[in-house]
């Protein structure tokens, strides 16, 4: 990770009663990233560096990952505590508002805090992730709840977590390796970082306690309309989301843009990073 790092730094921040680890660069705006799972602030190294030349760029390890406290509790995991890290954090830092960019359940928690806090989001960029209610309506769908049989699977209690730890984390590999379309995307030192960071004490449960609140997280829920701009970036070869769930996302998102990208899987930043950035970087110049 040290040929990656340039001049960013590894800082701690205690928000919402638990202390979150993150990796900072730069000066200006805050612009907020939050990773996905099974991954830690590792999966922005690519678009760090890139925005620290504009923006004070804050990359998470969310709570119950890599260095963050992981919290016993089941119920600490629950999208309303989520969503107040991610108010704390901004509010730590001398901030009233941030860019926030989320993938996967990064995505997920930045969908609810911006219908939570919108005054608190000038910009919002979500990742391979569907808006709330398009997932929703995605579980309704044969193809879409085959994909995501594995949400059923992480509800068990510790046979998942033994699954992800056995034969040395090789779940782990698998679920970052396989799902690519660039066999390239991740090369054996980031699938050492991952598995380090999985096999943190503790780190098994938490990851999953994320699912394991889905139903109270997303399911209970009404959506209206949100009024802050959106963008969101998709690559198309997502074996886990149907690229479906993007269709009809503007009648939830009243200032809304989406990139498909080909030939690309769900870990998107980290497959195309320099079509990610430049998506990233044009949605964010176009708004000022």
């Amino acid at each position: 990770m040290s040929v990656l790092e340039g001049t960013w730094q590894h800082k701690y921040i205690v928000s919402n009663w638990v202390k979150l680890h993150y990796v900072t660069e730069g000066e200006g705006p805050l612009m907020l990233m939050l990773h996905g799972f099974p991954e830690f602030w590792y999966s922005w190294r690519h678009q760090i560096p890139e925005f620290a030349k504009n923006y004070n760029v804050v990359a998470l390890d969310m709570r119950g990952y890599n260095e963050s406290d992981k919290p016993q509790e089941q119920t600490a995991y629950a999208m309303r505590e989520l969503i107040a890290d991610i108010e704390g954090v901004i509010r730590a830092l001398g901030y009233d508002r941030c860019i926030l960019v989320g993938h996967d359940w990064g995505g997920a928690i930045a969908w609810c805090f911006a219908y939570a806090h919108p005054d608190m989001v000038e910009r919002l960029i979500v990742l391979n992730i569907p808006h709330p209610a398009k997932f929703i309506e995605g579980l309704r769908i044969p193809q879409q709840l085959l994909r995501s049989w594995y949400i059923l699977f992480f509800q068990l209690p510790l046979l998942p977590e033994l699954s992800l730890q056995v034969w040395d984390y090789s779940l782990i590999d698998r679920i970052l390796t396989e799902m690519t379309v660039d066999k390239n995307t991740f090369t054996p030192a980031d699938i050492e970082a991952y598995k380090d960071a999985a096999a943190r004490r503790g780190a098994l449960t938490a990851m999953l306690n994320y699912y394991r609140n889905i139903v109270s997280g997303l399911l209970q829920k009404e959506w209206g309309v949100l009024s802050v701009p959106t963008l969101m970036i998709w690559g198309e070869e997502d074996k886990a989301l149907e690229k479906e769930l993007t269709y009809g996302t503007q009648a939830y998102v009243s200032d809304f843009q989406i990139r498909y990208i080909p030939n690309c899987s769900h870990w998107v930043q980290q497959e195309q990073p320099e079509l990610v950035n430049q998506y990233m970087r044009e949605f964010l110049e176009n708004g000022e």
